[in-house]
């Protein structure tokens, strides 16, 4: 897909019917979809974000100052990242669970699975830990595509990519941007041991909150841990997914 074809399928969205605006540092970008509140997830323009730095470098009376451009990149991005808070996890949406956890909830989790795992021979914790809050960043852009949506992997890991690549231009570049990119890339092509372990616990962290959800609202969400079962890469995955399988038998 070209990149002229991807941004124009980007700003019409999956289910884009009402178009909002938001500020930041004085300027304003366009978002796609319902309000960051509501119980589905939004879309961000990422080529208005990226123009909305490039102005607000041009106009800001210190940028001349590396130290106010650094804080304001820094201030931008994580203005963005706010998204990842308010934009719903779209499965629960779907299945019409009450007050459904956020992105940043379940990626905020998988941090906490990766820091208190058991330690693992060649892999770096630290690393899980940082890919675990990377790994659905893009989202902040294009929300949270799921099999349902009609979306080819491909085509979602396109989206993405490109999503995150304005992300880091909006954050600055530099190591830190570097870092998340390549973080996010390991991840995406499953290249190392730390990703298998981070794949695992997001599978895990998913059928955890099934079980949760299953359990103080009643519902049947059997069909996130058929769409798991015998997906799991490593050790700890596999004993973690067991232990929630036995938990569910015996509630």
């Amino acid at each position: 897909m070209s990149r002229a074809i991807f941004k124009s399928t980007l700003l019409a969205g999956i289910s884009c019917s009402t178009q909002l605006r938001f500020t930041i540092n004085g300027s304003s970008f366009r978002a796609f979809g319902k309000s960051p509140s509501s119980s589905s997830s939004s879309r961000v323009s990422p080529m208005a974000t990226s123009e909305r730095s490039d102005a607000a470098a041009a106009s800001s009376p210190s940028s001349s100052s590396p130290a106010s451009r650094s804080a304001t990149s820094a201030i931008d991005f994580l203005t963005l990242c706010h998204r990842l808070k308010t934009t719903k996890r779209a499965g629960w949406v779907k299945k019409g669970v009450e007050n459904p956890e956020s992105i940043a909830d379940h990626m905020y989790r998988m941090g906490v699975m990766a820091l208190i795992a058991a330690d693992i021979p060649g892999v770096n914790r630290d690393k899980c830990v940082k890919m675990a809050i990377v790994h659905d960043m893009a989202e902040a852009i294009v929300g949270d595509i799921t099999p349902s949506d009609g979306i080819s992997k491909l085509e979602k890991s396109q989206r993405e990519q490109e999503a995150l690549e304005h992300m880091c231009k909006l954050l600055g570049g530099g190591p830190q941007a570097k870092e998340i990119a390549d973080l996010w890339t390991e991840y995406e092509e499953n290249t190392s041991l730390e990703a298998k372990v981070v794949k695992d616990l997001d599978k895990v962290e998913m059928i955890l909150q099934a079980l949760e959800y299953e359990n103080e609202q009643g519902k049947d969400l059997d069909e996130f841990f058929q769409s798991t079962a015998g997906k799991f890469q490593t050790n700890i995955g596999k004993a973690w997914a067991s232990e929630i399988a036995s938990r569910r038998r015996n509630h």
